[in-house]
């Protein structure tokens, strides 16, 4: 998944997985994965409707509160966790979900060499690793090349929200955002539609503050 000397943004995990979580890929993962080469989301969706792309998903509440908020688009759920998507997928069927879809991999690689140009309606960073200490920030997702490539996804008038409980992330994506060039931000509307779960509860209940950012992007 990745290309040589690239920077992760997210810790690897190793480990057995378990026998519920190789049986719900195999059972729900073909009905909800994108197909290889370059998306194509009418020919992957079977419809010509908005395309929403989650990074870093985990379990998916909100991907999964997303897609069952707004049937009328597609949302796309990347995770390199495979225990988490197949959490994901089974709360998919149980809800009946067909507009929930996931890929299971890097999102830097996708959207380098699969997403085309102006084909995403929104772009969704929730919670992304901090990487707080100073010698790992290079690691943080939000970077002058990442922002190109959510830039080059785009279509005209579409956004990225990002939502964080850690204060030096928030000023590392105001600065990102606002030195970019390509994104109007407005800071401070929490998504009515996103459930309170995972690190935002722990964050609240930590005494700790959300920042809410939806970035515009505009024409260069």
């Amino acid at each position: 998944m990745e290309t040589t000397g690239r920077v992760r943004s997210y810790n690897a995990r190793r480990g057995r997985l378990s026998a519920l979580t190789l049986d719900r890929m195999a059972q729900l993962g073909p009905g909800h994965q994108i197909p290889d080469g370059p998306l194509d989301p009418v020919a992957a969706f079977g419809r010509d409707a908005p395309v929403v792309l989650e990074i870093g998903c985990g379990h998916g509440a909100a991907a999964l509160a997303y897609a069952q908020t707004h049937p009328d688009q597609d949302v796309l759920a990347v995770d390199v966790f495979v225990p988490a998507l197949a959490r994901m997928l089974a709360e998919a069927q149980r809800r009946s979900l067909s507009n929930l879809w996931m890929h299971q991999g890097d999102a830097v690689q996708l959207l380098e060499d699969r997403i085309a140009a102006a084909s995403l309606a929104a772009v969704h960073l929730f919670f992304p690793d901090p990487w707080p200490k100073a010698r790992h920030s290079r690691r943080r997702f939000l970077s002058a090349h990442t922002l190109d490539l959510v830039a080059g996804a785009l279509r005209p008038g579409g956004h990225l929200l990002v939502a964080t409980d850690h204060e030096v992330y928030a000023a590392h994506a105001r600065s990102e955002l606002g030195s970019h060039g390509r994104f109007v931000v407005t800071e401070g509307e929490r998504p009515p539609w996103r459930p309170l779960d995972g690190f935002e509860a722990k964050g609240l209940a930590a005494g700790r503050r959300i920042t809410e950012l939806r970035a515009m992007c505009v024409e260069p």
